[in-house]
């Protein structure tokens, strides 16, 4: 295909990033960059701290899950919140809190004062990140500005979440676990200091009123949901305080539907909900989420248990997978340009859930290293490739002061698809692998939950090109 005088001249008309700009990048970027970093960094340093505190390996998932309950449990509502009384404060407010939560954590001497740093780490991330993600969104026009920056911070959480497993082994093994906490805490003083200077204060909404119902019925039901899958991991999805919970948590959202569609000041707008791009951009997201996280959680499984391979090894093949997914984030906003969103949204999973058909030919070779590898590296392009084309989508063609709300909406479908991914995925890995079975048997449930996982992708990259529409975006 040509290209037309008139789509050079766009390109060349194209605004540019000022110093101002790429100031606030710096910023609001290199917030998400430390929370991702956060999030890997702590899961390296989980044996080390069930040795410090004397937790045992029960005890010891709830270092994760209290982080996971109110990360994803809270945002929709604080992204809310921040359309209502001002992003910047938000944002502020966020890293205060995360340098608290750190502070505690690092200082801990019991598993619970460390629990309690957790929470406040998970309640600072729900309020940073979709506050942090309006004010990008608010801070650069809809157009080339905003893909550019939305594809920098795909590509930033990608190399956050691989620099943090080799920082925190680094950390762990020279300093102290009590680190991996620590570090958190003159980063976030820092940002802390530069974000007034930078970022605008914003229109105070005091005119409206939040949405109290809502907003317990939907948080309440987050919550849930996010603590039963959760316990299923770990208990079994047939347990019935499992179901119970699930039940609840079903009931919670259900309540929360109908209550959205009679109230007078709605914390989710019906309107910006139903919107096609809205709902289906963050289905796309959902998935990509889910599945790659559940899929990383699978191949350490076949590099570790099946191929023998330390951890060390595991952590620096997939530093292949996250140069690509780095990679995706730099030059996704380029093709999201020419070709559209939701077009890219349905390439970005159709990429990731082919690469991932790839590894149902993993075997007992060693070699097979290799294939994790290359299969992974194209995976994990698609995979960000779709995240940024989501978060454009999902993001596109609402005001401003329902950017809170949108950007609520995908953190919350980025947290609840991360903390989904693992226990549904090791569900159906289990159910194909008895009582200490052999490596061929574990192969087997390895293998029929890859198959599952590069199903639903493959799924929902047709329902996404089919009902959401593949547009190319208008010159």
């Amino acid at each position: 295909m040509s290209i037309t005088v008139p789509e050079v001249a766009a390109e060349v008309a194209a605004p540019r990033m000022t110093a101002r700009h790429k100031l606030i990048l710096v910023l609001l970027l290199g917030t998400q960059f430390m929370l991702s970093v956060d999030f890997s960094i702590l899961n390296v340093a989980l044996p080390d701290i069930g040795r410090g505190l004397g937790m045992s390996l029960s005890t010891l998932q709830w270092v994760a899950t209290a982080f996971a309950l109110p990360a994803a449990g809270f945002t929709l509502l604080f992204g809310r919140v921040a359309d209502l009384f001002g992003r910047r404060r938000l944002f502020m407010t966020g890293l205060v809190l995360l340098a608290v939560g750190s502070v505690v954590g690092g200082v801990a001497n019991t598993s619970t004062l460390l629990l309690i740093g957790r929470v406040v780490q998970g309640v600072a991330t729900a309020i940073t990140i979709p506050a942090a993600l309006s004010l990008i969104t608010t801070s650069f026009p809809e157009g080339p500005l905003r893909q550019r920056a939305l594809g920098l911070n795909g590509a930033l959480l990608s190399a956050g979440f691989t620099v943090g497993a080799l920082f925190g082994g680094l950390l762990t093994d020279l300093l102290s676990w009590r680190w991996a906490f620590l570090v958190n805490a003159p980063i976030a003083v820092v940002l802390l200091v530069a974000a007034p200077a930078l970022l605008a204060a914003g229109r105070e909404r005091s005119s409206d009123k939040l949405d109290v119902a809502g907003a317990i019925t939907v948080t309440g039901g987050l919550l849930a949901l996010v603590y039963g899958v959760t316990e299923a991991s770990h208990t079994g999805w047939t347990e019935p305080v499992t179901l119970l919970v699930l039940a609840i948590a079903i009931a919670l959202l259900v309540a929360f539907a109908v209550i959205e569609t009679r109230a007078a000041h709605p914390l989710a707008s019906v309107r910006v909900l139903t919107k096609r791009t809205v709902g289906w951009g963050n289905l796309g997201g959902f998935v990509t989420f889910t599945m790659a996280s559940g899929l990383v959680f699978l191949l350490t499984l076949y590099l570790q248990n099946v191929l023998g391979y330390s951890a060390l090894v595991t952590g620096i093949a997939f530093g292949v997978p996250g140069i690509a997914a780095c990679a995706a984030g730099i030059i996704a906003p380029r093709f999201i340009g020419r070709i559209g969103a939701q077009a890219s949204l349905v390439i970005g999973l159709a990429v990731q859930g082919l690469a991932t058909v790839a590894m149902l030919f993993i075997g007992q070779d060693r070699a097979g290293i290799v294939l994790v590898m290359v299969s992974a590296g194209v995976g994990f392009f698609g995979h960000v490739y779709g995240i940024v084309a989501y978060m454009v989508t999902a993001t596109s063609g609402l005001p401003d002061h329902e950017q809170g709300l949108a950007t609520g909406l995908t953190t919350m479908t980025q947290q609840v698809g991360l903390t989904m991914g693992i226990p549904v995925l090791s569900a159906i890995a289990s159910a194909g692998v008895g009582a200490g079975a052999p490596a061929d048997t574990v192969l087997g449930g390895l293998r029929l939950a890859i198959g599952v996982d590069a199903a639903v992708v493959l799924v929902g990259a047709a329902l996404i090109a089919a009902f959401l529409g593949v547009r190319r975006p208008v010159r």
